[in-house]
């Protein structure tokens, strides 16, 4: 087992027409595999990005952690809608998707390759449709970025269509 990881992730759960995302999809073979869960009242998602992700020698290329925040977003808002519902993650239910609506990121410091990222995310209902998760990205204890998504619940319209 990993030294960071996430036991009880959202993305876990997520039914498998809607488990693709690049980002976050568990079924998507080529994917970051990205996963979220509750760390007390904030998100946590662990990242190790390959070397392929280098945008100077010893660096991350910035969009890598422009990804993981749109998808630490969207699983955060996923979590705590969940939540409100009455649900938690393994009790069988459903949980909301989400997709991003606005992704804001500041790039505070470069961000060294071969290391462990941990997103911390911190969950804001701002309409019943409408969330915003600010998140801070850290490389050790090092705060490298910060960033605000807001997310609207999956329309209908997204679900997978016959061909």
């Amino acid at each position: 087992m990993k030294e960071y990881a996430v036991e009880n992730a959202i993305q876990d759960v997520y039914p498998d027409d809607f488990a693709w995302c690049y980002g976050c999809g568990r079924l998507n073979k080529d994917g970051h595999h990205i996963r979220t869960g509750w760390q007390d009242d904030k998100t946590v998602t662990f990242f190790e990005p390959e070397s392929k992700y280098m945008g100077m020698p010893g660096f991350l290329y910035g969009g890598i952690i422009a990804s993981l925040m749109d998808c630490h977003g969207t699983g955060s808002a996923s979590l705590a809608l969940h939540r409100k519902n009455g649900n938690e993650i393994g009790d069988g239910s459903i949980p909301p998707r989400f997709v991003t609506a606005s992704l804001h990121v500041d790039f505070l410091k470069p961000t060294p390759q071969h290391v462990t990222l941990k997103a911390v995310g911190t969950v804001e209902e701002i309409h019943p449709k409408r969330w915003k998760v600010a998140t801070e990205v850290y490389a050790e204890d090092t705060l490298c970025a910060r960033g605000i998504v807001e997310l609207v619940i999956m329309p209908t319209s997204f679900q997978k269509k016959d061909d």
